[in-house]
């Protein structure tokens, strides 16, 4: 018998073989596609997991079975294990639609606060302050919904060295688009602030910036409690 022809892939390889190219492009977009999805899973955890410290130092704090409310939950993980923490439903809200984590999450519309007033014991601001277009209204708003002698827990960055500044200001170039420019206070600033808005500063401390290799700023964490009596601040 004669031998057969080459087929056209066939003869365009060595020894009338099976291109190696298809093989090799499968081989690495396999590859990627593997090293993506790990990227993810460790992104995903890192952000739990710094989730979990964040909301692990506030319980020490918050008496457990406590009404918290989280203004601007971000991805919703620190009200979802604080929940587990404190025994109690920790309600989540920002700017988004949604949030990826399981919690009791209400859209804000920047103005108003979506809960009652006197309704919760404790209120969160995690690195929340400085994105505030009035920072005036979000104090308002927090007054009114603490119940008397309710806590406020506020993590802010304080831009102490140029270091610092620099930071903030590559940390202003990525949001301002998204809540309009950030504004970044020192302590004093900020003690002031919150205490002309009958807040009573029960404790403050430095933050190491190393916390977040991402984003290594001067950070401060304020322990502030609701004064009794306290007349609300002009929005005008």
């Amino acid at each position: 018998m004669y031998p057969q022809p080459l087929t056209t892939s066939q003869a365009s390889t060595p020894f009338g073989g099976e291109s190696i190219a298809p093989r090799r492009k499968i081989f690495f977009d396999t590859v990627f596609d593997g090293f993506q999805r790990r990227w993810a899973r460790e992104r995903r955890r890192r952000k739990v997991g710094r989730a979990y410290d964040m909301a692990l130092e506030i319980a020490r704090v918050i008496p457990p079975e406590s009404e918290v409310l989280d203004v601007g939950c971000g991805n919703g993980f620190i009200a979802h294990h604080l929940s587990a923490m404190l025994r109690t439903n920790v309600v989540g809200i920002d700017l988004e639609r949604s949030v990826d984590a399981p919690i009791d999450y209400r859209c804000y519309d920047g103005a108003r606060f979506p809960v009652d007033e006197d309704s919760v014991d404790a209120v969160l601001c995690c690195y929340v302050l400085h994105h505030a277009q009035d920072v005036r209204v979000v104090l308002n708003e927090m007054r009114r919904v603490l119940r008397a002698g309710g806590l406020a827990i506020v993590y802010e960055d304080i831009p102490r060295s140029w270091w610092d500044k620099g930071v903030c200001w590559w940390h202003n170039q990525q949001w301002r688009g998204r809540t309009g420019p950030c504004t970044f206070r020192h302590e004093s600033e900020w003690c002031s602030l919150l205490e002309s808005f009958g807040f009573e500063v029960v404790s403050e401390r430095q933050l190491s910036r190393w916390r977040n290799l991402a984003h290594p700023v001067g950070r401060r964490l304020y322990v502030l409690r609701k004064s009794p009596i306290h007349r609300a601040c002009s929005q005008d």
